[in-house]
């Protein structure tokens, strides 16, 4: 109990000591103002103790306790900066700014940080600078919770949630949340490209940018598929990659309704519908959708073939044909007729298939206007116009319209015959002399003579049919100069001379 009240009386006696140290130095305060006979300084410093702010703005109501300090602040409303750095020119509201600003030209920044030594300007910069090592983000989104380190980087954030972009291009009217993107995007107008690599000169409108493609040099893919462990060197391209594992495309085409993993296939596919074919080859003028064709293109001009088969050692000058040439290889047809069944290799060769199911025949000759299912067809057509035999035999020096004519020709040589009757055994040179034979056990005459009725196996049997109605003789003995309507005649003739 005696412990108690000691402990008591020591309190009550460590307050008055200090109530006396207040008065003291409020006295001393006050009789210094009154030793200068400084009576504006005095009511000042009282106002101070006090909380008192006699003067307001009439224009924002903001109170303050001298009428230096609400005369600053009116320049605020008037634009008044009557402060003016003789350096650059800058103007300023009050002296202070002015010397903060002064520490630009002069380099001075008395504001160290104690951790790290960086050293500031003002001492906002300090504080500011500090909460990176306490982790302190005292301004806080009421919106989202998340926190920043300044009052700027919040407001700039809070745009996120109301949507406001102030920033507007002057060219095409697009506007940003943020000054720098704005900044950054007058780039595109303007073509600047301020960050080069050092390896290989390609410039930049952004540093990131820059950096993302440093990693190409440095050979660094960072960003690794969960799921089959393909690595990346952006996060967009691996998430473009995680479509292909989950199926999603929700990228689609307005016109044709075929959706994309992402927007630059977009783009690329629209193409299709608008005719646009941005990317010329310099050398023949020949004009592509995009630039994997136009680089592919190329390799026509340089002779390029890098892809290189395994198996048999075939070049090719993409993957594309590289895959598709494989599949001779496994046997693999992915892509089957839903008419027939009939598979192929390649998509190409089904949508000309099913051509004969439709009877389509896209392809017309401008000269006699016969029409063909493919390109190809048409192309060999031309050459009896023109009379073109490009395909030449290097035994005998007989030409061909068609390679496939010319290979058939080369059985003579070889005495090659590849195409057997399964039902007689035998052989022939060509599968077309094959099908005519087959006709024998079928008993099927497909030519039917349009004058007679009378119907044939075959089309020469129906050529021949069709000069005893005519009475055309266009083979002449060389000797007696009799006709006849065929060869094997004038052959049987031949033998008695």
């Amino acid at each position: 109990m005696m412990d108690s009240n000691k402990d008591r009386k020591e309190e009550v006696k460590d307050a008055d000591e200090k109530h006396q140290h207040a008065q003291h130095f409020q006295k001393f305060s006050v009789e210094g103002a009154l030793r200068t006979g400084d009576k504006k300084k005095e009511k000042q410093h009282m106002r101070i103790q006090a909380g008192e702010k006699p003067h307001t703005c009439l224009q924002c109501g903001k109170t303050y306790t001298q009428t230096s300090s609400l005369k600053t602040h009116m320049r605020i409303h008037t634009g008044e900066k009557p402060h003016t750095c003789l350096q650059c020119g800058k103007s300023f509201t009050n002296t202070s700014d002015l010397k903060t600003h002064m520490r630009i030209h002069t380099g001075e920044k008395p504001h160290t940080c104690l951790q790290c030594g960086k050293s500031f300007t003002q001492t906002g910069n300090l504080k500011t600078h500090m909460r990176i090592h306490t982790g302190e983000k005292p301004f806080a989104c009421l919106q989202c919770g998340k926190t920043f380190t300044r009052d700027d980087n919040l407001n700039t954030h809070m745009r996120i949630h109301n949507g406001e972009k102030p920033f507007a291009c002057l060219q095409c009217g697009k506007t940003f949340s943020r000054d720098d993107n704005l900044n950054t995007h007058m780039r595109i107008h303007n073509g600047e490209k301020p960050f080069a690599c050092l390896q290989c000169g390609k410039s930049f409108t952004r540093g990131d940018y820059l950096n993302t493609h440093m990693r190409i040099h440095k050979g660094e893919k960072p960003f690794a598929c969960l799921q089959c462990g393909k690595t990346f060197t952006q996060t967009g391209n691996l998430q473009s990659h995680m479509r292909i594992h989950t199926g999603e495309k929700p990228h689609a085409c307005l016109q044709c309704g075929k959706s994309f993993t992402n927007t630059r296939n977009l783009w690329t596919h629209m193409r299709i519908h608008t005719g646009e074919k941005p990317h010329a080859c310099l050398q023949c003028g020949k004009t592509f959708t995009n630039t994997r064709n136009l680089w592919t293109h190329m390799r026509i001009h340089t002779g390029e073939k890098p892809h290189a088969c395994l198996q048999c050692g075939k070049t090719f000058t993409n993957t594309r044909n590289l895959w598709t040439h494989m599949r001779i290889h496994t046997g693999e047809k992915p892509h089957a007729c839903l008419q027939c069944g009939k598979t192929f290799t390649q998509t190409g060769n089904l949508q000309s298939h099913m051509r004969i199911h439709t009877g389509e025949k896209p392809f017309a000759c401008l000269q006699c206007g016969k029409i063909f299912t493919q390109t190809g067809n048409l192309q060999s057509h031309m050459r009896i116009h023109t009379g073109e035999k490009p395909h030449a035999c290097l035994q005998c020096g007989k030409t061909f319209t068609q390679t496939g004519n010319l290979q058939s020709h080369m059985r003579i040589h070889t005495g090659e015959k590849p195409h057997a009757c399964l039902q007689c055994g035998k052989i022939f040179t060509q599968t077309g002399n094959l099908q005519s034979h087959m006709r024998i056990h079928t008993g099927e005459k497909p030519h039917v003579c349009l004058q007679c009725g009378k119907s044939f196996t075959n089309t020469s049997d129906l050529r021949t049919h069709m000069r005893i109605l005519t009475g055309e003789r266009p083979f002449a003995c060389l000797q007696c100069g009799k006709t006849f309507t065929n060869t094997s005649n004038l052959k049987t003739h031949m033998r008695i001379h």
